[in-house]
């Protein structure tokens, strides 16, 4: 009974409830495109750092991540890749060495750092190719020679068919130098990177370095970025190699991974900036509601109607308009969501977050922004209710009978 009257109670007075269902409409289209903006941005940017950099998942010898050294080799990369390319979900993988060394263009000289990378499986794993802007890619065969960043060119006002010479220590202890020829301008979006990095087939590098066929890292992508974790606890299973250390991007790239996590929890402020607005929104149109119904809950409780009934009562009518801005937010939500994760938010310059350039964000349309919003509004509505329902139980008969 008590459910019957309050269906009914919403739509006596409907511009009252017009308004109380608004302000939790556009309440949960606010959090929900706030929570869709979010998320298509993070997912944007770990897209492209893991993409371009990092990859879903590395895996270098015991030890490497925390102190890099050139000693730190994997010595049967090719071996260690097939058992990976086995894995379910795995979708690419490529292997990669690392150096340091001075490069020399000319009379210029500067630090550089080398880049050995397998060029087909890069372009594969990571788009390597998209990456070079001017000139064009390494041969998938060793022709000695190299792509360079796009700071590191500017440096040594290098250009296209130009030489780099490349000074440093093999493996072995001896003098590492050779002589490349730059086919290729690159750019990663990361200026750090782009004025030291300069990128040899990994043939050549293992050359230079005197390597002989060993790597220093595995690169590992995944089909969805959502299963990372599982398919490092199976690449661990399936390598069952105590020597090797096996991490997600979350490990390798931490710095990029707290700075994203602390960014988050300010996000998470204005989520609860928007609830409280809507809670305001919600308990001032409840308060004014119950007042002016006062004569009404006087009546009832005359009657014979109990205290807790009348609270429910009020607790009822607030939950259905609830339920119904819900649908209708839903709707809202997810129409905004789709329209800007296919035109996005174009920035009037570009904006730089862990090294990525963005110039645009896209909003992504998944559960979160329809679950969280729901939840949120349908818990800031009944808790608001509650002091206008114990206002509205409290009343006294004799003297809401005299109210007008």
């Amino acid at each position: 009974m008590i459910l019957k009257i309050a269906f009914r109670n919403t739509f006596r007075q409907k511009r009252r409830t017009i308004l109380t269902a608004l302000a939790m409409v556009v309440g949960f289209a606010l959090l929900s495109l706030t929570i869709g903006l979010s998320d298509g941005a993070y997912g944007g940017i770990i897209e492209m750092f893991t993409r371009n950099r990092t990859g879903h998942i590395q895996v270098h010898r015991e030890g490497y991540l925390d102190k890099p050294s050139l000693y730190k080799t994997i010595d049967n990369p090719s071996a260690v890749g097939a058992a990976i390319q086995n894995t379910a979900r795995v979708e690419a993988w490529t292997q990669r060495v690392y150096g340091a060394g001075l490069g020399s263009v000319g009379e210029k000289s500067t630090a550089v750092q080398i880049v050995g990378v397998d060029v087909a499986r890069e372009i594969r794993a990571t788009r390597f190719d998209n990456r070079v802007i001017e000139g064009s890619v390494l041969a998938e065969t060793a022709s000695h020679e190299a792509v360079i960043g796009k700071g590191l060119a500017k440096i040594l006002s290098a250009e296209i068919g130009d030489e780099i010479v490349i000074v440093s220590q093999g493996a072995d202890g001896s003098i590492a130098n050779d002589v490349y020829q730059i086919v290729g301008i690159a750019e990663s979006g990361d200026d750090v990177t782009d004025r030291v990095v300069c990128y040899l087939h990994i043939e050549d590098a293992q050359e230079l370095f005197v390597l002989e066929g060993r790597a220093h890292e595995i690169v590992v992508i995944v089909s969805n970025i959502n299963w990372v974790d599982k398919v490092t606890g199976a690449i661990e299973t399936r390598l069952n190699d105590p020597t090797l250390d096996v991490a997600p991007w979350q490990v390798v790239a931490k710095s990029f991974y707290r700075a994203m996590k602390t960014d988050q929890q300010g996000d998470a402020i204005s989520r609860w900036v928007i609830m409280l607005i809507v809670a305001i929104g919600v308990l001032n149109t409840v308060l004014m509601s119950v007042l002016e119904r006062t004569r009404e809950y006087g009546v009832l409780k005359a009657v014979g109607t109990k205290p807790v009934q009348i609270f429910w009562l009020v607790v009822c009518e607030v939950v259905i308009i609830a339920l119904a801005s819900i649908c209708v937010g839903a709707l809202l939500g997810v129409l905004i969501n789709y329209l800007f994760s296919i035109y996005g938010i174009t920035y009037p310059e570009e904006i730089t977050y862990g090294g990525m350039k963005l110039k645009t964000l896209y909003a992504e349309v998944n559960v979160r922004c329809l679950v969280i919003p729901a939840i949120t509004v349908m818990i800031s509505a009944v808790i608001v209710s509650l002091f206008p329902a114990v206002k509205a139980a409290r009343i006294m008969p004799a003297k809401a009978m005299r109210t007008h």
